[in-house]
């Protein structure tokens, strides 16, 4: 495969908000996972954990969703303010029939965002909830006057407004947020926006339910019915190695699974281009963003644990995945401009498992912290020559994705997703438009296809230095090994 990066000519901003994840109340995401109260056994932050706390600002979350998901339109915030022992305790029906305390609110989850450094993206409310519950919401948390709703946030302790910038007006309205037709949708936005103040310097960037997978209909009517009136509207696409009734297990699969979730995961590229080409009919200055806001791979539960939780492990086929998908993201930076992998803690596709007093950093968190340097740098013209496929069976995708940046000194950033499973392959570089003094490089990979990260063994599977890279004058030449990652930083 030959690379030419021509890096004296850039577009777009890749914005950092692609890099983003997702907490729900689900499992053991945030009770268990990012919250633990008052144990004394496991270090923490006003409930937070600190351990998780310091991994997740090693790869600079930039934005952090939340409460759902499927949760968020069962959620009555009111329920998460005020003293603790107050609070109503209220059954998690979509996620395993658990009682929840609401111990960890509004409060707690904006303070968790000020601890790792990420901005809030909040979901709120359409499913079940009430217009002048969401209106309330809002003034709760950005109102800086007198009012109700700003006293009693005083009263809760946080005397000044919080910045909230991101905001969605329900979430999978096609399904569990209320299993509404899209037009009924576009209505229903309507209304609820309305009621959505800005107060003070606090501007609300307003995000609409949107699509599941190729649902383009739904796209094409809230693009026509709402128009200007959102900020963002949102798409949903995980990947699976099977059905949705036996998406197969997260570590014992055959190549044939592996492949089906490199396909899955490659259709992400089709959904973007064709959602976006809907979306550039009414929008053709692109201010309208794209917004991934649920994606990564969905495999079945671990045996012995709730099917409810959505607990899975996660291995090198979950990052060549986060590598590939992260590689299309950047590649459509001019209209996705927000992504969030589902989900962060101990749910799905996460980057952290959590077991106890034990942490462990998954291989899908290292391909985040290889390629943070993407975050708000710009996209640079590199086009891809002789891509080599990966065939198996009567599967075809390109066995190799790449995406390249460059930071405000100059300095590029390259990164490679190899989904072929058996064969490496040899990559040759040709950079233009910028001299190379140096050139440094990780690689993530592992043993087997199935290679993970235990609380016994939790490095099994982490970042090494690349080696045999070769560089004469502008033009590179390294390997990117089977089911590996590699990153190149090229100064």
């Amino acid at each position: 495969m030959r690379l030419v990066i021509n890096a004296d000519i850039e577009k777009n901003q890749i914005s950092k908000y692609i890099y983003g994840h997702f907490s729900e109340h689900l499992g053991r995401c945030i009770y268990g996972g990012v919250y633990v109260g008052d144990d004394p056994e496991i270090p923490n932050i006003e409930g937070m954990r600190t351990d998780i706390i310091e991994a997740l600002k090693q790869i600079r979350i930039p934005v952090l969703r939340w409460p759902g998901g499927c949760f968020a339109d069962d959620y009555h915030w009111q329920d998460g303010i005020g003293p603790k022992e107050q609070r109503p305790s209220m059954v998690n029906k979509n996620w395993g029939g658990v009682t929840e305390d609401n111990s960890f609110g509004t409060h707690e989850f904006l303070r968790f965002c000020e601890l790792i450094g990420a901005e809030p993206y909040i979901n709120g409310n359409v499913g079940s909830g009430t217009v002048r519950e969401m209106r309330d919401w809002v003034e709760y948390m950005t109102f800086d006057g007198k009012s109700p709703m700003a006293d009693q946030r005083r009263a809760n302790g946080q005397e000044d407004p919080w910045k909230v910038q991101f905001f969605g007006i329900g979430n999978e309205a096609w399904g569990c947020g209320g299993n509404m037709r899209p037009e009924y949708y576009a209505d229903e936005f309507r209304k609820f926006n309305t009621y959505l103040y800005n107060y003070g310097d606090n501007k609300l960037f307003r995000i609409a339910s949107g699509a599941s997978d190729n649902d383009y209909n739904w796209t094409r009517t809230l693009m026509d019915r709402i128009g200007s009136r959102m900020d963002g509207i949102a798409v949903h696409h995980y990947s699976v190695a099977g059905t949705w009734a036996h998406k197969g297990s997260a570590l014992d699969f055959t190549e044939d699974e592996w492949a089906a979730s490199m396909k899955s995961s490659w259709w992400m590229d089709e959904l973007i281009t064709r959602h976006s080409a809907i979306m550039d009919e009414f929008d053709p200055e692109k201010k309208i963003w794209l917004i991934v806001d649920e994606w990564g791979n969905w495999h079945d539960v671990e045996e012995g644990t709730n099917p409810g939780f959505l607990y899975q492990q996660n291995s090198v086929r979950d990052a060549v995945v986060a590598g590939m998908i992260l590689n299309i993201f950047n590649h459509h930076s001019d209209r996705v401009r927000m992504a969030n992998i589902a989900q962060m803690v101990n749910v799905l596709q996460s980057v952290i498992l959590t077991e106890g007093t034990a942490m462990v950093k998954t291989p899908t968190y290292h391909v985040f912290d290889m390629y943070k340097d993407h975050q708000d740098a710009t996209l640079v013209d590199a086009a891809e020559i002789d891509v080599p496929a990966y065939k198996h069976g009567d599967i075809c995708i390109p066995a190799v994705t790449s995406s390249a940046s460059k930071q405000a000194d100059g300095t590029l950033l390259v990164t490679f997703s190899n989904a072929d499973p058996c064969e490496a392959h040899k990559v040759m570089i040709d950079v233009r438009g910028k001299a190379v003094h140096e050139v440094q490089g990780q690689v993530l990979t592992g043993d087997a296809m199935n290679a993970a990260n235990t609380f016994e063994a939790p490095d099994t599977v982490h970042p090494v230095p690349c080696e045999g890279i070769v560089t004469e004058d502008c033009v590179i030449q390294v390997e990117l090994p089977a089911r590996s990652v590699v990153s190149l930083t090229i100064r």
